[in-house]
C-alpha cells in the first residue's frame, strides 16, 4: 500500500496517518493468514500492533466503518470486537500471463482469492488479444461475485520477462508483448491502476507469504518453465536489483560451450533446466511427448525420461550453488512446470547443490512450491492488495 507522509504539525494529516497505520494493520494481517484461517483481528489488537491508545484506535474504527471501510462484530467474554475490513471497499484483481496461458483472480484487500479462472493462450499472441482475452476473464468473475468492474481498485500484472520502467525488455518468452509499456496498455484496458511485475518475483512474493517459505526472511523461488527465472525475497522484500532485472538465474552460463540460448549466449542454465530441455532430450526416445508424459514415464522406471529429469535437475543444482553463495538464502522453493516431477528432478538438484556450494551453505533446503501453478497469480493479487491505498490522497 502506498503511504503518504502527514504534513507536520497538521492535526488533519496526522488523523489520516493514524488512519492508514490501522488500515495497514488489517491489510496485512489478512495477508498473513492462510487461505483456510479466518482473520480476527480486535481493537486491542490494533492498539498494541500500532502504537496507537485504545481510545485513538477506538475512535479511528468509527471514522472507518462510518466510510464503509470497515465492519465490526461485537466480542463475547473476554474477546473484544473484531475489526475487518468491509466487504464493499472493493476488490483487487491479478493476472499472471505464461508462455500459452493467462490466469486471472478476483481477491478481497488483505490477498485472500474470491476465484479464478484459467485459459490457453497462443504462444504469439499480441498483447492486446492477451488483454482483450484476460477483461472478459475477469468481467465473468466479477460477475459471479455479484460485482461491477467499479468494485475493482488495483491490478497485479504477471509477465514472463525483464521489465524494466514497465517495458516489456525480452521477446523470447512473449514476442506479442516486446517494447510494450505494459503498465500503460493495461491501465487502459482496465481503467484504474495496474502494477506490473515480473512473473517469478510473484511466486517468490507469494511463496514468502503463504507458501513455502512463510516465515523465512530470506528465499529465493525458481520457476522452471518455458525459460528459468528467480524471485529473491532479502529481509522480507523482493529484491528487484539497480534496475528490476535481478532474478534472471536462467542466463547464469553453466558451459561456455554449451548450446546456444535464446539469448545468444551459450550453455546458460535455461538450456540444461527447462521444460524445453527436458523434451529436447527426451525427443528420439518419445517424440512428441509432453512433459506429463515424460514425467509418468519416469516415474513408471523409464530410464531415459528418469535421466533427462536427473540430469536437469544435476545443472539446476550448479545454478543453485551460485545463488547460495551470493545470498545465503533460508531455503530454495522450485516451481513451474517442471517442479511437477517432484524429487525426481529436486534430489538431483540437491546432489547439484552440495557439489557447487561452499560447505556453509550446501545444506540450503531445496523444497517444491506448495502453490504450484497458482503462486505467481497467488502473488499478483497479493501484489495488487499491498499496493491498495484505501483512503484518497491527500
Amino acid at each position: 500500500m502506498s503511504s503518504v507522509d502527514p504534513a507536520p504539525g497538521s492535526t488533519a494529516s496526522l488523523r489520516t496517518a493514524n488512519q492508514r497505520r490501522v488500515l495497514d494493520v488489517l491489510q496485512a494481517q489478512g495477508a498473513d493468514l492462510d487461505h483456510t484461517d479466518e482473520p480476527h483481528i480486535t481493537q486491542a489488537d490494533l492498539a498494541r500492533t500500532t502504537g496507537l491508545a485504545p481510545a485513538t484506535v477506538s475512535s479511528i474504527v468509527r471514522e472507518l466503518a462510518a466510510a464503509g471501510l470497515v465492519t465490526t462484530v461485537p466480542g463475547s467474554g473476554r474477546r473484544g470486537t473484531t475489526v475487518q475490513l468491509a466487504p464493499g471497499a472493493g476488490v483487487v484483481a491479478g493476472i499472471d500471463f505464461g508462455h500459452s496461458h493467462v490466469s486471472v483472480a478476483v481477491g478481497d484487500l488483505t490477498g485472500q482469492l474470491l476465484g479464478e479462472q484459467h485459459r490457453p493462450l497462443d504462444p504469439a499472441h499480441g498483447h492486446d488479444e492477451g488483454l482483450t482475452c484476460a477483461a472478459d476473464m475477469l468481467d465473468a468473475l466479477l460477475a459471479g461475485l455479484g460485482l461491477d468492474a467499479g468494485s475493482v481498485r488495483t491490478t497485479g500484472l504477471g509477465l514472463p520477462a525483464p521489465v524494466i520502467d514497465d517495458v516489456v525488455r525480452s521477446s523470447a518468452i512473449l514476442p506479442g508483448w516486446v517494447g510494450v509499456n505494459a503498465r500503460q496498455v493495461a491501465e487502459e484496458r482496465f481503467a484504474g491502476p495496474v502494477h506490473i511485475e515480473n512473473d517469478a518475483n510473484l511466486g517468490a512474493l507469494a511463496e514468502h507469504r503463504l507458501g513455502s517459505a512463510r516465515g523465512h526472511a530470506t528465499s529465493v523461488y525458481l520457476k522452471l518453465s518455458s525459460g528459468v527465472g528467480s524471485g529473491i525475497i532479502i529481509n522480507g522484500h523482493l529484491f528487484h536489483g539497480a534496475s528490476g532485472t535481478a532474478g534472471e538465474v536462467g542466463h547464469l552460463t553453466v558451459d561456455e560451450q554449451g548450446p546456444v540460448c535464446r539469448c545468444g549466449s551459450r550453455g546458460c542454465l535455461e538450456t540444461y533446466a527447462s521444460t524445453g530441455s527436458v523434451l529436447e532430450l527426451m525427443a528420439t526416445q518419445m517424440p512428441g511427448a509432453t512433459l506429463d508424459e515424460v514425467i509418468d514415464e519416469a516415474r513408471r522406471g523409464n530410464v531415459s525420461a528418469l535421466r533427462s529429469l536427473e540430469d536437469a535437475g544435476l545443472h539446476l543444482g550448479w545454478g543453485l550453488g551460485s545463488l547460495v553463495n551470493l545470498f545465503n538464502p533460508a531455503l530454495i522453493v522450485v516451481g513451474g512446470d517442471l517442479a511437477r516431477a517432484g524429487d525426481l528432478l529436486l534430489e538431483s538438484a540437491r546432489v547439484g547443490l552440495r557439489r557447487h556450494a561452499l560447505d556453509a551453505v550446501a545444506a540450503t533446503p531445496v523444497v517444491a512450491s506448495s502453490l504450484g501453478r497458482r503462486a505467481s497469480l497467488v502473488g499478483a493479487v497479493l501484489l495488487a492488495a499491498e499496493r491498495t491505498d484505501l483512503l484518497p490522497a491527500d
